[in-house]
């Protein structure tokens, strides 16, 4: 569009962007429960640390238990989480290889999927299934509708095995979350290549952090810059009766459609 039909418009295109991503965020948002344990304070944290610091072979129970006999009452996991952020590892052995190392020396047989979601102009909501190999970051796009289902999930994967031939038999594990889409038949797709499914716990976004990471560079560089326009296709198709209505009307009894 020529420079000067610019004053044409009343907002700035981010001023655009930004009231549909606000459109977005008050359809999607639900209200949080505002429940869970209470804080813990620096003194108990300094006191977990310590205990582990001078019992090596104590695990996270055996710390619980002896807080719990000087009056503080703390969840295995608490102290479990307390220690990880510190940077002690499990009891005996609280040094070694960290989850991170593992996994980047296991990349070349891991595959991880998830799904992506788009929202269009008219608040239409897209799922993008895709599937990335952790060892180079490649990523597939497996397909794109409004309505997954775990018949068209399975068929995307079976798509996916005809798509990398050979390659198949390079991969050892696939990491997915507890998505009802993802059917029985789905897992028997990669079961058949020798590939074992892993599912990752519930609510639990660290374990497929390669797939989550993605979709939030996507969201950043890409999605949160455009706006999508994606018409209903049952709109469409009521379109063309009318139209041949129209035009049987407008010629006369010996008009017929073709």
């Amino acid at each position: 569009m020529p420079r000067t039909r610019w004053a044409t418009f009343l907002v700035a295109p981010a001023t655009l962007l930004r009231w549909h991503r606000n459109l977005i965020g008050r359809r999607w948002t639900y209200p949080r429960r505002r429940h869970g344990r209470p804080l813990v304070t620096a003194e108990v944290r300094q006191l977990v640390l310590r205990l582990a610091r001078d019992n090596p072979a104590w695990g996270c129970r055996r710390i619980q238990g002896e807080l719990t006999g000087l009056g503080y009452r703390l969840a295995a996991s608490t102290v479990w989480a307390i220690l990880t952020k510190a940077g002690a590892g499990p009891a005996p052995r609280r040094a070694g290889p960290t989850w991170t190392e593992f996994l980047t020396a296991q990349a070349k047989g891991i595959l991880s999927c998830d799904f992506l979601h788009v929202d269009t102009i008219g608040l239409a909501r897209v799922y993008v299934l895709f599937l990335m190999e952790i060892a180079n970051r490649r990523v597939h796009l497996l397909g794109a509708t409004t309505n997954p289902t775990g018949e068209w999930v399975a068929q995307q994967a079976r798509n996916l095995m005809l798509d990398l031939g050979e390659r198949a038999d390079r991969f050892r594990f696939l990491i997915r979350d507890r998505d009802a889409k993802y059917t029985a038949a789905f897992d028997t797709v990669f079961h058949a290549e020798g590939v074992e499914v892993l599912r990752a716990p519930p609510q639990a976004p660290r374990a497929n952090a390669f797939a989550e990471r993605w979709v939030r560079t996507v969201r950043r560089e890409c999605l949160d810059r455009i706006l999508i326009y994606n018409p209903p296709p049952a709109r469409r198709a009521r379109r063309v009766p009318r139209a041949l209505q129209r035009a049987s009307a407008t010629s006369g009894p010996q008009a017929t459609p073709t």
